[in-house]
């Protein structure tokens, strides 16, 4: 059994003690209280989902395993000579809670690269799309054609004992984890540049030979760990988390619910704001031909995109109260990296005039500046300029997240997901106090 697999198996021995006691001796403890507004404006906030992976905390942001984000990058090994830390470390870190070694991180690597070889028909079955079809459609499809390589589903059917569905669970991640570089790089390969693939390079790290994979410089690789890393998990509720946690809670296999919450987080309300902000800011850049635009030209232009009726792009976020602190990792890679670049120079000038306006404007519960804020700049900056592949960028990330939670959800024996519905003449009743007891839902 592999290092991390034995450390991984301890944390389950430890931990399903603790979910037990509180299913049997504190079942009926009340958590939360819910409102119809919240019932009909899609559940937000209501307080029924658990994971230890990560948590999002209003003032601080996200924390993996408790770990502030700024934490994570000072803590977690780095290749030698990178500035970002191994995405495989934080793979080790979400499944565990503990920071790796060197050579625990060392042994992950090691393991990915075992398993990163595709199956023919997967190349078969991306060539298979026409060319102008939209990269989150073929990565998807990619990912549920994978489906035939379970060891969950091969395991499950010829009979399985419940307290051992995360073993195969976690050989399913980290096999699908380990070609998702690839699978992403020929996707691009195959869209954007004309079938011109480059093999992957075995002696390198997940974000090094993604970097390779996608042609681009050495420093492209602390890009792609830094931006797997930020993107790896964000809670349990958000579209993608929730879809992948949904569909695994019936026993789909790892591949099918990564799939799942790839297709989530295709959608426009969810993984493509990225580039909605990087839309925004190039259009004003057209407006102005060229010329760097003054402190109150960007002033004019954020008033005018808020009395259209539009949002500011990038600002603002449902729970955190201060600046994202994957914005904020972002923005120093970015100072230090290439200050000059002029699409960083509006981003910069945002960042100091928006956050006053959205006080003024009085809208706004937070007016700082979130992830998407910065993320398809940096990809701009680096020439992976095709809009639509930047979700796919962050579907790698969040795949491992997710992952690990699914690993997490078949140890602790987490049932299937089934929550109540009600009708809206039931709303009405309970809003104008005139339900009968006979009318009340079942659980």
């Amino acid at each position: 059994m592999a290092r991390l697999k034995e450390k991984l198996y301890e944390k389950i021995q430890e931990h399903r003690p603790r979910t037990q006691r509180l299913l049997q001796e504190f079942g009926n403890v009340v958590v939360d209280k819910i409102t119809i507004s919240q019932i009909i404006g899609g559940m937000r906030g209501v307080k029924s989902l658990v994971t230890d992976i990560s948590y999002l905390d209003p003032n601080e942001g996200i924390r993996y395993r408790g770990y502030t984000l700024p934490e994570v990058f000072e803590k977690l090994p780095k290749p030698k000579g990178a500035e970002m830390p191994y995405v495989e470390g934080l793979f080790y870190l979400l499944l565990t809670g503990d920071i790796p070694t060197e050579d625990e991180v060392a042994d992950v690597v090691d393991e990915f690269n075992k398993r990163r070889i595709l199956p023919r028909y997967v190349y078969e079955v991306i060539d298979s799309f026409p060319c102008c079809s939209h990269p989150m459609s073929v990565f998807s499809a990619a990912v549920t054609t994978m489906q035939r390589e379970s060891f969950f589903a091969k395991k499950y059917s010829a009979g399985l004992n419940k307290a051992d569905y995360w073993d195969p669970t976690y050989e399913d991640a980290l096999n699908l984890l380990a070609k998702l570089p690839e699978v992403a790089t020929y996707i691009y390969a195959k869209l954007y540049r004309d079938g011109k693939r480059i093999q992957s390079n075995p002696f390198l790290d997940f974000g090094a030979n993604f970097a390779h994979m996608m042609g681009k410089p050495k420093a492209y690789e602390d890009v792609s760990r830094m931006n797997f890393i930020i993107h790896a998990d964000h809670e349990s509720g958000n579209v993608s988390a929730h879809t992948g946690h949904l569909v695994a809670s019936s026993l789909a296999d790892i591949y099918l619910s990564i799939a799942a919450m790839v297709n989530g987080l295709a959608g426009p309300l969810h993984g493509l704001a990225n580039q909605e902000v990087l839309r925004w800011i190039l259009e004003f850049m057209d407006k102005m031909n060229g010329a760097e635009p003054t402190d109150d030209e960007v002033k004019q232009y954020v008033w005018d995109t808020l009395h259209s009726g539009m949002v500011i792009p990038g600002y603002g976020h449902a729970v955190l109260r201060k600046t994202d602190p994957r914005y904020t990792v972002q923005r120093e890679f970015c100072q230090k990296h290439m200050p000059d670049d002029p699409v960083f120079g509006i981003v910069d000038k945002l960042y100091r005039i928006v956050p006053d306006i959205l006080r003024e404007q009085g809208k706004a519960k937070n007016p700082w500046p979130n992830l998407d804020a910065q993320t398809g700049v940096i990809q701009w900056h680096y020439n992976v300029r095709e809009f639509d592949f930047y979700t796919v960028l962050f579907s790698i990330g969040r795949s491992i997240g997710i992952a690990a939670n699914i690993i997490w959800d078949r140890a602790l024996s987490y049932p299937l997901e089934r929550p109540k519905s009600l009708t809206t003449d039931l709303l009405e009743k309970i809003a104008f106090g005139t339900l009968g007891e006979d009318e009340i839902p079942a659980e």
